[in-house]
């Protein structure tokens, strides 16, 4: 239901900035509503239902000095019997040193003391808009991409989105300084960030399941609850890739899987889980 905010084409480069998931801009004013808001659409011309859209992510890099995170892990990661142990959740403060790409807890622990993390920034939120027309929060994920939390999803990586409707409708937020595999907090260190993309659409390519690369892998991406679904969509994802564009059969893509598959934790917290299935590129040559 919302109008673009900008109209690009194929092989554009976009330069823009997102919020933080309370709303949060580079000066630290609230600016937006709480709940990872997204910057976007981006209408690229030329995409229809049934094509995929390429974005590379080209720079994702802090634009303030300070970023916040969740201090408690999630219930659902733990044993049930486990839960009231959890002690009440809190705010944690950290210092960004975007030129020493640093993060260093502001109010540390005591046992914590100037714990210092290497800045890993990647986007918890990309994607594009739902098929059906549905309107589906950022809080989640599916088909379309979204909030997978995936902390692949960094500088140098191509990704890969099913278009459901015209213009593909490209959606960008929620970055991280830094994330643990499956944001079991709820929370990297969350804080804005400046983004750079390029979009290509692949007229007629269609896929599933959001796809990746960087480098080394290549990738697929199942969001569902409970896990083993979200494991079934970003595997069989990964069989179709193999079989449609490796020439593998399908007993070949089974073979390589079962002894080379790599897998990934995405996102472990919100209402659907997001598991990544890899394969390394050196086996496909």
């Amino acid at each position: 239901p919302y109008e673009p905010v900008l109209c690009i084409s194929d092989g554009d480069t976009l330069i823009t900035t997102t919020l933080d998931a309370r709303g949060g801009n580079a000066q630290g004013e609230r600016v937006a509503p709480r709940g990872n808001p997204l910057t976007g659409p981006f209408y690229v011309e030329g995409a229809e239902p049934g094509d995929t859209l390429a974005v590379q992510i080209e720079r994702v890099w802090p634009n303030r000095e300070f970023g916040f995170s969740r201090g408690v892990v999630a219930s659902s990661v733990v044993e049930a019997d486990y839960v009231r142990q959890l002690p009440e959740d809190l705010d944690v403060r950290w210092y960004i040193d975007r030129e020493a790409g640093t993060a260093t807890l502001f109010e540390p622990e005591e046992h914590l003391w100037k714990l210092t993390l290497s800045l890993r920034p990647m986007l918890g939120c990309l994607g594009v808009a739902p098929k059906r027309h549905q309107a589906i929060s950022s809080a989640t994920s599916a088909q379309h991409g979204g909030n997978m939390d995936y902390r692949g999803l960094v500088v140098g990586v191509t990704c890969y989105f099913p278009v459901f409707e015209e213009g593909a409708l490209l959606f960008v937020g929620d970055g991280h300084a830094v994330q643990g595999d499956g944001e079991i907090v709820g929370t990297g260190i969350e804080v804005s960030m400046d983004v750079q993309l390029t979009v290509h659409v692949l007229k007629g390519k269609e896929i599933f399941w959001p796809r990746g690369e960087n480098e080394t892998h290549i990738f697929t991406i199942g969001n569902a609850r409970p896990l083993d679904q979200a494991v079934q969509h970003a595997t069989t994802e990964m069989l179709r890739w193999l079989q449609s564009d490796y020439d593998l059969s399908p007993n070949e893509a089974s073979i390589l899987l079962g002894q080379c598959v790599e897998y990934d934790l995405g996102n472990m917290y919100d209402p659907a889980y997001t598991m990544v299935c890899k394969v390394a590129k050196q086996l496909l040559h």
